[in-house]
């Protein structure tokens, strides 16, 4: 096989020095070495696609040598394609090559195997749970150990691993991309760690996604408690988007989480029309005509629930209820206007007879 090219080495280099890259990023760096193809635009798109698969082939055999291996992996929390280099060997020697300490790495190891035994497959736990996590348990033996009274045989470097140290070891995890930091405070599985750990994943069992065969880390549940189906949040889109009527389970045919996005949307458009009405019944311009207006789609409403999540659960109102609310509205002004007249009524009766 003939060596490689510059232009080889410069997608490795690139993964090196910048670690795990977006698709499109790693997919822009290609096109910039490559070079533009002749054809027509979707010659041009299936010629690059080849290329694009040949170089990785080719990089591959050659870093299989040193036992290295280029690997895409998809990151669970956005759903988003990585690639990047990853060692395919862990020994002794391998060990050597990390800047982490032993407590450093016990500890990361720790808050992974948390993350991994979250009965909801949330794909994350709590930034104090992560740095309440006992280094003693990951002593192999430890707990026999310590039933007997040895707890001396557990290292003093794990006795000794300090608050400090976890928040330290734990900030430079997330930046090395090891784990990732959440905006609410939870502490997730990183994109090197979805690369690495592929192979951990399936010799510890972790549940996999029914539609891709991967290790549902972050993932969805059926709601039938004896049934074990996990579907990726982009697996559930892959599979349901296409499908008419109602989403059901794969592995039991319970109906699935959302299946009802369609009528939820209709709702929405609905409740968007009632208060377009109120806002005109309040201007002064005239309203422009009702099937002008602009309506979402099936997509950017099951993207909307998505991401508002529990807020989605509040009371919608219908356009019957809007209308009773009008209703009342009115019998209310009329009770008074009548009130209001009969006073006059009387008011006036009282000064005719005097």
């Amino acid at each position: 096989m003939a060596p490689l090219s510059w232009r080889h080495q410069t997608l490795i280099q690139a993964l090196l020095s910048r670690g795990p890259l977006k698709e499109d990023v790693f997919r822009s760096i290609f096109s910039k070495v490559v070079g533009k193809s002749s054809g027509s635009q979707r010659q041009q798109e299936q010629q690059k696609q080849q290329q694009f698969n040949d170089f990785l082939r080719k990089i591959n055999a050659e870093l299989s040598y040193v036992q290295l291996e280029l690997r895409a992996c998809r990151n669970q929390y956005d759903g988003n394609v990585y690639y990047g280099l990853v060692n395919n060997v862990s020994d002794d020697q391998s060990k050597l090559g990390t800047k982490y300490t032993v407590p450093q790495i016990a500890f990361y190891r720790g808050i992974v195997e948390a993350i991994m035994q979250d009965p909801e497959a949330g794909g994350c736990i709590f930034n104090t749970d992560a740095l309440n996590i006992r280094l003693e348990t990951q002593v192999y033996g430890a707990s026999d150990s310590q039933s007997q009274g040895g707890a001396a045989q557990i290292p003093p470097a794990f006795r000794n691993f300090s608050m400090s140290q976890k928040e330290k070891t734990l900030d430079q995890l997330v930046k090395d991309q090891w784990l990732s930091s959440t905006p609410d405070g939870k502490i997730g599985i990183g994109v090197k760690s979805f690369l690495d750990l592929r192979s951990w994943f399936r010799t510890n069992e972790v549940p996999a996604c029914e539609v891709c065969n991967e290790a549902a880390v972050k993932a969805t549940l059926c709601q039938n408690e004896a049934c074990n189906v996990r579907l990726h949040d982009y697996c559930v889109k892959k599979k349901f988007s296409g499908k008419k009527g109602e989403r059901v389970c794969p592995g039991c045919g319970t109906q699935w989480h959302g299946s009802s996005v369609k009528s939820e949307a209709v709702e929405e458009e609905n409740d968007d029309a009632v208060e377009e009405e109120n806002d005109a019944s309040h201007s002064t311009q005239p309203a422009e005509p009702s099937t002008k207006r602009r309506r979402r789609s099936h997509h950017e409403a099951k993207a909307e629930i998505a991401e508002s999540g529990p807020s989605m659960k509040r009371r919608r109102r219908s356009n019957q209820e809007a209308k009773a609310e009008i209703a009342e509205l009115e019998s209310s002004l009329s009770s008074a206007v009548t009130h209001n007249t009969s006073r006059v009524t009387r008011t006036s009766a009282r000064t005719a007879a005097n």
